[in-house]
């Protein structure tokens, strides 16, 4: 078995330097790294060629994103299995050896994700992904160990392999075949949900997604882009609503649509109590790009529509079939084992 990295990187030496010691560190052997430069403006090409030689480096003429980057590592990768990691992490030594021992022998595995801890608060589960990803029926996201902003410690509530249904990109390993099967990584997303994204295409061609315990990644969360800004408040909101619009069938889509449209306008009531104008501004704009935009919206559905093996009655089953903004706001809900 051989594993293609591929670390989508815009700027930050420092932080891509500790990433590829740590990798370099890992016990598993038959791997290649790929950096995407994302256009950096620091000098990182340069400095990759002359500490990292033995690295790929690929060198983008413009920031493609998240999203954009990877898709174009892919096209320099020669492993069978694509592990998507951010440059702000490090790893365990032995985190690759159990990745590929969690997949062996399993063909109906398409994408599994390690656990994934805070690199300052290291019993903390990270923001990022946790113990593994979850959809509510209205697409908001959560994790095992993060729900919302609530984030628990890791005491070993979730070291069971189980599946999940989406694995965070800020390590993923998803097999090549299926990848390129099911389109990449949708650039329209640029970065934040892609992977969700990619994971609920992933499960429409009836295979698994899976997270493996004793794989142990620690993320610096939201060094790329912080948690209050504009734009990832932004991207956040016009991702997940794009993903409902583009992914369920055309009946579910329009049941769910008044729904979810009225959560908007929730969030910006809540959002105007605090004065928080940028969260304001950001769900707006969100809302202004997918109401001009129907003809992207069209197109992915046609995607999504060749690639579909399961219908939405059986892919029901794998969501959190209440709202978790009701569970978590209105009830109280903090942790995953509570819903």
């Amino acid at each position: 078995m051989y594993i293609s990295i591929i670390i989508p990187h815009w700027n930050g030496i420092d932080i891509l330097s500790e990433c590829l010691d740590s990798i370099k560190q890992s016990s598993f052997s038959e791997k290649e790294i790929i950096v995407v430069d994302n256009a950096s403006t620091d000098g990182s090409q340069d400095w990759i060629k002359d500490n990292h030689s033995d690295i790929i480096l690929v060198e983008n003429d413009q920031n493609y994103g998240f999203a954009g980057g990877c898709n174009r590592g892919v096209n320099n990768a020669s492993g069978e299995w694509l592990l998507f990691l951010n440059n702000d992490t490090i790893q365990e030594t032995d985190w690759l050896d159990h990745l590929a021992k969690a997949v062996e022998g399993k063909d109906d595995v398409a994408a599994v994700q390690p656990k994934i801890r805070n690199y300052y608060e290291r019993k903390l589960f990270d923001y990022a992904g946790g113990a593994g990803g979850h959809l509510d029926l209205l697409c908001y996201p959560f994790a095992k160990g993060r729900i919302f902003l609530e984030q628990e410690e890791d005491n070993g509530q979730y070291d069971k392999s189980s599946d999940i249904f989406w694995a965070s990109g800020t390590a993923i390993m998803v097999r090549k075949g299926p990848f390129i099967e099911a389109g990449g990584f949708d650039e329209t997303y640029f970065a934040h949900q892609e992977e969700i994204d990619l994971c609920w295409r992933l499960h429409l061609m009836d295979t698994r997604v899976i997270f493996e315990p004793n794989a142990i990644v620690y993320h610096k969360n939201a060094v790329s882009l912080p948690m209050h800004s504009f734009q990832k408040y932004y991207l956040n909101h016009r991702n997940s609503f794009f993903m409902m619009l583009t992914n369920y069938n055309l009946p579910l889509t329009l049941y769910l649509l008044p729904v979810r449209f009225a959560l908007e306008w929730v969030t910006i009531g809540y959002a105007l109590v605090k004065w928080d104008l940028k969260h304001i501004g950001a769900v707006l704009k969100s809302l202004g790009w997918l109401l001009t935009h129907p003809h992207t919206i069209y197109k992915k559905r046609r995607l999504v529509k060749k690639l579909r093996r399961k219908n939405d009655r059986e892919m029901l089953k794998q969501f959190y079939r209440g709202s978790i903004v009701y569970a978590h706001y209105i009830r109280g809900i903090k942790k995953y084992t509570d819903l």
